[in-house]
């Protein structure tokens, strides 16, 4: 036997010295961790709390739409000023002031907001070259030729005229669903200018047109022209007329007043709108700079 192998066991040493092997710590000896089968039971999820049932919501109406909406959509501001609007009570529907939040109305409802009446529609301008035979009148006879019939096809918007032409009447006539609009141009007490060519059965004497310009009593009211001037390199029969009034019935009373017979008006200009490029019967949307004039006029 040798000399190493009558070394005592009981020391530890070298597996080649014959000595048993040392427990190691090091790494590469770290004792195995068993990792987890994949077969093993999954703990169970814990069940949801059942969700609580919502209460069935009440069916829209087509019909009807949110108040504020309705004031957005009409232009005047914005869906969150609407709503301090409607709880300041400055909201009226079929004349009941409404503070309401949520509100529906119809669209056939009146809605006046601020003491204005408004519409949910966008709105829009149109300006028509008039021909004759058409009325503004909505009492006319069944049959007879009105000027909504000639912008019917133009929108879907509930257009009205701005003003009243009879029949004979031609010239630029407004349409629009601005309520607002509407009310301006209507009002005696209007600022914005129109011009007339108006046609007489004779010659206009010089005296007569100087006492239009001065200002004429009809029918105990004075009668104002801002101009009226003979049409160049026409007849004295043919009359430039300038005036604010969108009434056509006040410049046939001048001329009448005076004992002339009036055989046609035709409106040149209105509040800075021309029928430049405007055939006779024919109608366009107003640009947006028109617009805004309009609105400055």
């Amino acid at each position: 036997m040798s000399r190493h192998q009558e070394s005592d066991k009981s020391r530890p040493g070298s597996a080649r010295q014959g000595g048993y092997k040392k427990t190691s710590n090091s790494r590469g000896n770290a004792p195995v961790r068993k990792a987890p089968s994949k077969f093993a039971a999954k703990p169970e999820a814990p069940k949801e709390a059942p969700k609580a049932t919502k209460s069935p919501k009440r069916p829209s109406n087509p019909d009807e739409i949110r108040l504020n909406r309705y004031i957005s959509n009409s232009g005047m501001c914005s869906r969150r000023d609407a709503d301090i609007y409607i709880q300041s009570g400055n909201v009226k529907v079929n004349g009941v002031v409404i503070t309401e939040m949520g509100y529906r109305v119809k669209l056939t409802d009146t809605v006046q907001f601020d003491g204005v009446t408004i519409t949910p529609e966008k709105k829009e301008y149109i300006v028509l070259n008039k021909p004759k035979n058409f009325s503004t009148a909505g009492d006319d006879a069944p049959g007879s030729a009105n000027v909504l019939d000639l912008v019917r096809n133009a929108s879907k918007a509930n257009l009205l005229p701005v003003g009243r032409m009879d029949k004979t009447t031609t010239g630029l006539l407004l349409f629009t669903n601005d309520t607002e609009i509407v009310q301006k141009f209507t009002v005696p007490n209007q600022r914005s200018s129109k011009v007339y060519q108006v046609s007489l059965d004779k010659n206009l004497k010089f005296e007569d047109l100087e006492r239009v310009q001065k200002g004429l009593i009809i029918d105990d009211h004075k009668v104002f022209v801002e101009e009226i001037t003979y049409i160049e390199d026409q007849p004295k029969s043919e009359i430039g007329i300038k005036m604010k009034t969108s009434n056509v019935k006040v410049v046939r009373k001048i001329f009448e007043h005076l004992k002339y017979d009036v055989l046609k008006v035709d409106r040149v200009t209105f509040a800075g709108l021309t029928k430049k490029n405007l055939p006779r019967g024919d109608w366009r949307f107003l640009t947006e700079q028109e617009i805004i004039n309009l609105k400055n006029a």
